[in-house]
């Protein structure tokens, strides 16, 4: 007889299950480092805030992938999805060390639309780098 652990449906709703943990998680440490708010926010129709907020759930889900593609133990995915979320909020700090002239904080929770797509591009595009890197 087949191993619980080795049923792929199992395994799904265990990794699911795992990643969304870690999701809300990080998701609440990034609200902690912001100086908005980012469900009220996006409630009031903030579009920057939700192109931010979008491009980190993009760019933690995206790092994940890379170690379940790979076939890591769940461990293993937890620890490269939290080093991953690390790496990209040192992309989001190397952001606003890049940007003296204004505040990526205060442009977003303004609505600059342009602030608010090129923080979710940046998630992004480090999540790409930073899951392929994790091999």
């Amino acid at each position: 007889m087949e191993s619980i652990w080795d049923n792929a449906y199992f395994e799904t709703i265990a990794i699911y299950s795992v990643v969304i943990l870690c999701m809300v998680i990080f998701l609440a440490c990034f609200e902690l480092l912001t100086k908005y708010k980012n469900w009220v926010e996006i409630k009031k129709g903030n579009l920057s805030v939700a192109l931010a907020t979008g491009g980190k759930i993009l760019g933690i889900a995206n790092v994940f992938r890379f170690s379940i593609q790979n076939g890591e133990h769940i461990v293993t995915i937890i620890l490269k999805g939290a080093f991953g979320f690390l790496l990209l909020l040192l992309g989001y700090f190397i952001f606003e060390f890049l940007t003296p002239s204004f505040h990526i904080d205060h442009e977003i929770e303004q609505d600059n639309r342009a602030v608010g797509l090129i923080s979710m591009m940046i998630s992004i595009g480090l999540s790409y780098v930073i899951g392929s890197s994790l091999h």
